[in-house]
């Protein structure tokens, strides 16, 4: 599950991204590792893994990943291959969510590509191309479907009318995500591909006396994507460059309790990025390893079991289940026995954010 950082040229993506890169940057314990020059994997920062690791003291501790592209700057024309267009859309195509990086800042030592600051205008000029290559996709997918649905194939002329739905929608410049589909139709609907239909997370980009509070351009974004089912988070990327810098975990934090702020921001942005691809964490914890494992929500036992290995998902039998709440309260696995607060669920169980889980199977 991928989550790609998009936006136009010098709006900070790329200084987002590697300051996520520096192992250094968020706190004691947050690794990274990049597989390519443009992909990384970065761990979710949870408070609650600390707190299982200093109840139960483990050997070693394994957060929950997510994985952050870097995407290439767009420029206008790319729905038609100008610039890296072709390139830049089938990587957004890849991912799972977008990360849009809007430039909220003034600063006349940074060029914008199009001459002024002004996010409104950045945001429309990626959605437009997003948006043109969607219809494309859609008028495409529409000849096809036409000549079915004549024939009277009632999977054709449902497909057929949900396809003109999106079409008037992106003719009007109106992104698939705000298009209301029905549970039949999702399922369509994740066959169309369509960029534009990807969950998304603003990202605004500010100076470091707007982290705390936003400013004017924070504003009009705001109001802008209110109607869109899309956050807005607003980030001081430059500062937290600067701190990635820092040697020492104190000097950090120290650094963010000048500027006001309780954490780092792109540990607030990973969190997002993590909940946007619809992520939730379930834990495993004993003494050899307390581990995060990632699922998706709405997952059943049998498939978080599968998570650690397909052996578990085929053979499995039951789940015994600690709510993260029973275990930080009572202190060991032991005493949540003794009060009777251990739950075993079968295969119908629907896996809560935050269960402490061992499984029992036979393969």
């Amino acid at each position: 599950m991928k989550a790609g950082i998009v936006g136009l040229p010098n709006v900070g993506k790329s200084t987002l991204f590697n300051c996520l890169s520096n192992a250094k940057a968020q706190s004691a314990n947050f690794p990274f590792c990049t597989i390519e020059p443009n992909l990384g994997v970065v761990n979710v920062p949870d408070e609650r893994l600390e707190k299982l690791e200093s109840l139960v003291v483990p050997e070693r501790v394994l957060p929950a990943t997510v994985e952050i592209v870097d995407i290439a700057g767009l420029v206008k024309g790319a729905s038609k291959g100008e610039g890296l267009g072709n390139q830049f859309l089938g990587n957004i195509r890849e991912c799972n969510a977008i990360i849009h990086v809007l430039r909220c800042f003034n600063n006349d030592n940074i060029v914008h590509v199009d001459g002024s600051v002004d996010p409104i205008r950045d945001k429309e000029t990626i959605d437009i191309e997003l948006q043109l290559k969607d219809l494309d996709t859609v008028d495409k997918r529409l000849e096809k479907v036409n000549r079915a649905a004549k024939t009277g194939d009632k999977d054709a002329q449902k497909e057929q009318a949900l396809l003109n739905r999106f079409k008037t929608a992106l003719e009007s410049g109106i992104s698939a995500r705000a298009v209301e589909v029905d549970e039949d139709e999702a399922e369509f609907m994740q066959s169309f591909q369509l960029l534009t239909a990807k969950p998304i997370l603003y990202v605004c980009n500010v100076d470091e006396g707007s982290a705390m509070t936003g400013n004017a351009y924070v504003d009009k974004v705001i109001e802008l994507t209110k109607d869109e089912n899309a956050e807005v988070i607003v980030l001081a990327v430059g500062t937290e460059a600067d701190i990635a810098e820092l040697e020492d975990y104190e000097e950090r934090q120290l650094f963010l309790e000048d500027i006001g702020l309780k954490e780092p921001g792109a540990s607030i942005l990973i969190r997002a990025a993590y909940k946007l691809l619809n992520l939730q964490t379930y834990f495993t914890a004993g003494v050899k390893e307390v581990r995060a494992w990632t699922i998706e929500v709405g997952n059943t036992a049998p498939q978080a079991a599968g998570v650690i290995h397909s052996d578990f998902e085929k053979g499995f039998i039951r789940a015994e289940v600690i709510a993260y709440e029973d275990f930080v309260n009572y202190g060991s696995e032991a005493k949540v026995k003794e009060a009777g607060k251990m739950k075993v669920e079968g295969k119908e169980y629907i896996v809560k954010d935050g269960d402490i889980m061992h499984f029992r199977f036979n393969v």
